[in-house]
């Protein structure tokens, strides 16, 4: 659109000026929302990549950390003061238990302002005290706000939740979906497996009871080992994890904002799905979930 950013639009002919339609206004103001939104999307989906990479802040260890699942009600307007922030999240209604904000100001796009948050921000970006997050850009100020939820006394039983992540994957699996970069279409249904339920259930726990978050076990076994031990023949085999995340809802929400666990999602050759989750409040996470596909010989 010519001239979008303008107020006023002329026209030489009979040298009068006109102000713009509100129509253009509007449209422009709805365009500019649309693109800030998309930008969040992808700085949301570059943090969890970077999240998903073994490495190190500093002399720290190099592991993984679990996926943030966006939250709309962190999505809030930069704010110039921490009482202002704590208005804003009165009013959106959301009571974390932890909360970090970040702030940083200049890049012009989602790519820039990764590259700002790494250097400055790398520890708070990478721990395991948060679970949920928030993305907001006013200008060139972006605002991320790091949060773990406050978790229900009881999720509800494993068994259950679980299906409830698989009516939520069978539901992402129905429509085409972009994971990061990498388009995918629409795929068949998955169908719940206990024995694949059982491996999940297991890594769970373990990861709860011993306070580690990866897909290798201390013990040194994987997902492969854990779903023959489980007692499922398999041709192929996949797994995502999280940890933090209060419910089925929030942690789904999480696996399909990091590429690599939507694309596992979105895999069009797994057939079969079980999913649990296990709480340790002593742990790091408090909460550790997970889910593995498969698809039987």
């Amino acid at each position: 659109m010519a001239n979008s950013n303008a107020d006023f639009v002329s026209m030489r002919a009979g040298r009068r000026q006109h102000r713009a339609p509100a129509a253009w206004l509007a449209l422009a103001a709805v365009l500019s929302v649309q693109a800030h939104a998309q930008e969040s999307e992808e700085l949301v989906s570059l943090i969890n990549d970077f999240r998903g990479a073994a490495e190190a802040c500093g002399s720290g260890e190099a592991q993984t950390v679990g996926p943030l699942a966006p939250n709309d009600a962190l999505a809030l307007a930069p704010a110039t003061s921490g009482a202002q922030l704590q208005q804003a999240l009165q009013e959106s209604g959301y009571r974390p238990s932890k909360l970090q904000a970040i702030s940083v100001s200049g890049p012009g796009d989602a790519q820039s302002a990764m590259q700002a948050l790494r250097q400055r921000y790398c520890a708070p970006l990478r721990s395991h005290d948060f679970a949920e997050i928030g993305v907001s850009r006013q200008g060139n100020t972006w605002q991320v706000l790091l949060a773990k939820p406050l978790l229900s006394p009881d999720i509800g039983d494993w068994q259950q939740v679980g299906k409830d992540v698989l009516k939520r994957v069978n539901e992402a699996r129905a429509q085409p979906r972009k994971c990061g970069k990498q388009a995918f279409e629409a795929a068949p249904a998955l169908s719940w497996n206990g024995e694949l339920a059982d491996a999940a259930l297991a890594h769970s726990r373990d990861m709860a009871k011993q306070d580690y978050f990866s897909h290798r076990a201390p013990d040194g076994s994987q997902v492969s080992d854990r779903a023959s031990r489980a007692g499922y023949s398999w041709q192929r085999i996949g797994e995502n994890i999280a940890a933090g995340q209060g419910s089925a809802k929030q942690v789904m929400a999480g696996w399909l904002a990091s590429p690599g666990h939507c694309s596992n999602i979105m895999n069009p050759d797994f057939t079969e799905m079980g999913a649990a989750y296990a709480i340790d409040k002593s742990s790091a996470a408090g909460s550790y979930w997970t889910q593995v596909f498969g698809t039987p010989r």
